[in-house]
């Protein structure tokens, strides 16, 4: 069972990565029939709902785009930025959605902002504190103890993290493909490819989250065991 579930943490994000990947190779070459770059959809839609102040830069690296709350800026990697097919417009629009869910005030981008501190915290340190622990209960099983629940504390905040995420971004890709629709962006025969490569990016995170509450679980079992 050890095996199977070491194996499910391993293969999942393989294969989901894989597909977000291989979806988006294909889905790159089919151009919109308006012939709309990535960054002129992404102002378009900012625009639309009043967000003039948000800028569009484009940034180096292949599906890094990302919409940062800090500084205002949505960011288009070289696979979107100046781009027009239908995968690249759905990713721009995908991180326009999470520019409106923040300027809405929209409760799980609220929370998962907050939420960020302390995930960054728990995600770098929870496995050196296991380190600890483990390394603690082999001179003296129980004095390890401490530092084995607070590694599970730790890393069942990154669970939780992860679970916050989940609706942010299928609601960004809802936005998205809504918006691609409503104001004629794509065609119609177009939306249905656009929405394919936001259902593969928004499935890797899915794997992620499934990922992370097997190692929890593992954990807890391993906990229950000393």
């Amino acid at each position: 069972m050890q095996l199977l579930l070491l194996l499910i943490m391993i293969l999942l994000p393989i294969i989901a990565q894989i597909n977000v990947t291989s979806t988006f190779n294909k889905y790159s070459r089919v151009s919109n029939s308006r012939g709309l770059t990535a960054d002129q959809v992404a102002r378009m839609i900012l625009d639309s709902n009043g967000l003039h102040h948000i800028q569009i830069e484009h940034i180096s690296g292949n599906l890094s785009d990302h919409f940062d709350p800090q500084a205002n800026v949505v960011r288009l990697s070289d696979s979107c930025y100046g781009q027009t097919s239908v995968a690249a417009i759905g990713v721009a629009a995908h991180e326009c959605g999470h520019a409106c869910q923040h300027a809405e005030n929209y409760t799980p981008i609220v929370l998962r902002s907050k939420l960020v501190p302390v995930t960054n915290l728990c995600s770098r340190l929870w496995y050196f504190v296991l380190l600890i622990g483990v390394f603690i209960s082999s001179i003296a099983a129980r004095a390890g103890m401490p530092f084995l629940y607070a590694s599970i504390i730790m890393f069942a905040a990154v669970v939780v993290f992860q679970i916050v995420t989940l609706p942010c971004e299928f609601n960004a890709s809802d936005r998205a493909l809504k918006t691609l629709e409503r104001d004629g962006i794509l065609e119609m025969s177009e939306v249905p490819q656009a929405q394919k490569v936001l259902k593969a990016a928004a499935l890797t995170y899915v794997a992620s989250l499934v990922t992370s509450i097997i190692q929890l679980l593992r954990l807890l079992a391993s906990a229950r065991r000393r």
